[in-house]
């Protein structure tokens, strides 16, 4: 199954792009080719541009205190796991105590260090890290997979109670809806909302189907057309029925 996630607004969308630059670098990090760390370090430095909204950090913390005053209401429901709840509260507790720990703007530890910072203005010009441009960036590329692990590590740090904030907050939007079994009829879905605010939609299909989602939505109406891909891969419309699942989520 595959699932295709659809952001409702700037902010979610947001989100689901740090989400993206984050498992990536979570994957080159772990690496040990010099190359594989200069994506993980450039990964850092595509982070600090999506995430250079001031206002991100207040939005999260904003988020979580109000996911906390929900959980909290459902402490006297009888039909909620009570060690569950506790659990998920202690998270939130966890994470939002260390994002506000966090000092400063998110990534100046980075913006601050002016070897980094030749590294980034060289990487946005194609081909722009070679080593006659950057010797002391290439002489570090050859130290030990260990070294130039720890110091990655070391400069992503302060920007972990961020990522671990965004990551529960997306958690808690997934978990808020439940799969509708739709299906497509040639292709086609469209459903009224009638006004009511959604953050994501999620839409889960059968990989074998072939079928791939184009969506768009506003707080009105929602629409997927599918298509498929030939062997040149360019889009074309699906006529088939199309069955699928459809989570609208929403705190």
């Amino acid at each position: 199954m595959i699932v295709y996630e659809y952001p409702f607004n700037e902010r979610i969308r947001t989100l689901l792009r740090l989400e993206d630059l984050y498992d990536k670098f979570k994957f080159f990090v772990q690496q040990e080719h010099p190359m594989q760390h200069h994506v993980a370090l450039s990964t850092i430095f595509d982070m600090l541009e999506v995430a250079g909204r001031a206002d991100l950090k207040s939005d999260l913390l904003q988020e979580l205190e109000r996911q906390k005053q929900s959980l909290l209401s459902y402490r006297s429901n009888p039909n909620v796991a009570a060690e569950m709840l506790d659990a998920v509260l202690d998270q939130v507790e966890t994470v939002s105590s260390a994002l506000v720990a966090a000092q400063g703007k998110t990534g100046q530890n980075v913006r601050e260090n002016e070897w980094l910072m030749s590294i980034r203005g060289r990487t946005i010009i194609p081909g722009g890290a070679c080593e006659f441009d950057l010797p002391s960036y290439y002489a570090w590329q050859k130290r030990p997979a260990d070294q130039r692990f720890n110091d990655i590590v070391t400069w992503f740090a302060p920007l972990a109670p961020l990522f671990d904030a965004l990551a529960l907050v997306l958690r808690l939007l997934r978990d808020s809806g439940g799969p509708v079994k739709m299906i497509a009829i040639a292709g086609s879905y469209q459903q009224m909302l009638q006004g009511k605010v959604y953050q994501m939609l999620r839409l889960t299909l059968d990989e074998s189907l072939g079928a791939i989602p184009e969506i768009s939505a506003n707080k009105y109406m929602l629409w997927v057309r599918f298509t498929t891909q030939g062997g040149d891969l360019k889009p074309k419309p699906l006529e088939d029925d199309v069955p699928f699942e459809l989570t609208l989520c929403n705190f």
